[in-house]
């Protein structure tokens, strides 16, 4: 177990006394958050040369697992977290960038994104708003739906059109500390589930300096990282709360047991059956993705695109059915919020997972790849 993951852990036990009442009043995890800091993981991603760890994908994906068993808020905050952190790592190029990297891992600093943005259908691959230049400074405005955790984040990647004058799929982000930006909330965030996510809207308002814009496109940085890497640390924590779903089934089923001596439900073991095939997924195509990473065309491919999607769609609906099986197991008890086998808060956050750029959306781009692909019929 690698000091990261055993730190993961002491955090989880922290959101896990913190969950249920950051879901019932939609709050911030602070008390999560602020472990996390304590734990230095939020800058483990930062390569070594910038003063941070040099932590891997694969690590943030067990962490992101790890954080998923306990609260789904704070994992899904640390892993938009460092998708963002992914990001910059990869395609900043710049001094501005290198040095934000290193005030990011000696301070901590919790990265956010706006890549919604009112007026483009819910399509991430467009932008109404725009850099606009003046000698070496930015300006820009964008009316973004959805800000997760903003208002407590220290910095905000936000997508725009590369110039006024630039057609809506001509993106590029920039990297904006929160000191350079001003949020003016429009609207809130009462849902069903992932509630202390805290995602609502937000006019933005934002300056800097142009070295803040990452120095290649949005798409080149959507294809090589902020996809690939948001399906695996989604998945990864999607995974996280269907594991503890089935833990918790398998409780109720070991206490049943002990009061009537029963069988054990089938249904148990087909849990366990899908929460397997759950988790190889996850680490199949973990497994992918570092040997792409190395090769911009690889992670640039058609079949990688395919690997990474299928791994979202599969992982957001797998979670569901896992913890379907598991209240079936569970019963009452786990339809009781006030039950320790409770289910409902890891049911309604799971459902967030088709909604997470909707796996309809996805399904059509994939659809239209495999079109274009030759069939692969070999197994190894």
């Amino acid at each position: 177990m690698s000091q990261w993951l055993a730190a993961a852990r002491a955090v989880g036990g922290v959101a896990e006394r913190h969950a249920d009442d950051v879901d019932r009043d939609a709050r911030f995890p602070g008390e999560a958050i602020a472990a996390l800091k304590q734990e230095k993981l939020l800058g483990l991603l930062v390569p070594e040369s910038a003063g941070g760890p040099g932590g891997t994908i694969a690590d943030a994906v067990a962490i992101c697992h790890a954080l998923g068993q306990h609260c789904a808020a704070t994992a899904m905050i640390y892993a938009m977290h460092q998708i963002q952190v992914a990001c910059i790592v990869r395609h900043g190029g710049t001094d501005w960038h290198r040095a934000f990297l290193r005030r990011l891992a000696g301070d901590q600093l919790l990265l956010a994104s706006a890549t919604s943005e009112a007026g483009v259908g819910g399509d991430v691959r467009s932008s109404i708003c725009s850099i606009e230049q003046t000698n070496d400074r930015f300006a820009l405005a964008k009316e973004a739906t959805v800000i997760s955790y903003g208002a407590d984040s220290d910095g905000i990647l936000v997508t725009a059109r590369k110039t006024p004058h630039s057609p809506a799929s001509d993106q590029v982000i920039v990297v904006v500390p929160k000191a350079g930006c001003v949020l003016e909330q429009d609207s809130g965030w009462d849902t069903l589930g992932m509630r202390g996510t805290c995602s609502n809207g937000y006019h933005l308002k934002a300056t800097g300096e142009m070295a803040q814009l990452l120095p290649v496109s949005y798409a080149e940085v959507s294809a090589q990282t902020m996809l690939p890497v948001s399906h695996l640390v989604w998945s990864a924590l999607w995974s996280g709360i269907a594991t503890n779903a089935v833990a918790r089934a398998r409780a109720y089923v070991r206490a049943e047991a002990r009061k009537k001596n029963g069988t054990p439900p089938a249904r148990l073991a087909e849990a366990a059956s899908l929460l397997q095939l759950m988790r190889s997924n996850v680490v199949a195509a973990l497994r992918q993705f570092e040997a792409a990473s190395a090769s911009p065309d690889e992670l640039l491919s058609m079949p990688f695109a395919v690997a990474m999607n299928n791994l979202k769609v599969g992982s957001s609906q797998m979670a569901v059915q896992v913890i379907n099986h598991a209240l079936l197991i569970c019963g009452l008890a786990g339809y009781r919020n006030d039950s320790p086998y409770s289910l409902g808060r890891h049911l309604r956050d799971a459902h967030s997972a088709a909604l997470m750029v909707n796996n309809d959306r996805i399904l059509a781009n994939t659809g239209t790849l495999l079109m274009a692909l030759r069939e692969d019929p070999d197994l190894l």
